[in-house]
């Protein structure tokens, strides 16, 4: 299967740059941005990564971006 287009590019999505909570794990903090991956080890599997920064600063987290909702 040949490389999407988009491929490691920035995705736009509604919640970028608000506080956000990843379902899977509980944890809150600013969208810092949503990008097109694959996450395969081996073939293909191209899904959208979440990356999350902690309200205070700090390294980010990642999860897939249909786990993040807005926080309360």
């Amino acid at each position: 299967m040949a490389t999407p287009h988009d491929a490691n590019q920035h995705v736009p999505h509604a919640l970028l740059n608000r506080r956000v909570r990843d379902l899977a794990s509980g944890t809150e903090g600013i969208l810092m941005g949503v990008v097109h991956e694959n996450v395969a080890t081996e073939g293909e599997r191209w899904v959208d990564i979440a990356y999350i920064r902690p309200v205070g600063g700090g390294i980010e987290t990642s999860t897939v971006a249909s786990n993040i909702v807005p926080a309360s």
